[in-house]
């Protein structure tokens, strides 16, 4: 055999692999969905799209939890403080720059990000939900 005979052989090979794989891959997925339960489903999804609403950023090895509690409610009443007539969507430890961060929608539906200190003032209101 001559290069472009070995060049286009090996060629249409791993061409045939390819399809091959995608088409196996399709196929073993397609199977996966019939015979899984929802459970595991819903896990799936969870997995692959966090609810943002429920916490969780990372940023500079920190790892964002929602607020509970004494500090919860400190880090909420600040925020409201600062953005009067807002709700709280969230309030979390902020994982860049302040201490703790409160997700909040203004009357007019705009959101915020207010950023508030350890000592539970107020540091920034960014806009927007970062």
């Amino acid at each position: 055999m001559n290069f472009p005979q070995k060049a286009l052989i090996s060629g249409a090979m791993l061409g045939a692999t390819v399809l091959g794989g995608a088409a196996g891959a399709t196929l073993i997925g397609t199977a996966g969905a019939q015979t899984s339960d929802s459970s595991s489903t819903a896990a799936t999804a969870t997995a692959t799209a966090p609810d943002p609403s429920q916490g969780g950023h990372v940023a500079n090895g920190i790892t964002e939890a929602l607020l509970t509690g004494d500090t919860a409610d400190k880090v909420t009443a600040a925020a409201q403080g600062a953005v009067a007539g807002a709700t709280v969507d969230r309030v979390e430890n902020d994982a860049e720059g302040a201490t703790y961060e409160a997700h909040m929608t203004k009357a007019d539906g705009t959101k915020v990000t207010v950023k508030v200190n350890a000592d539970f003032s107020v540091a920034s209101v960014e806009a927007g939900m970062r």
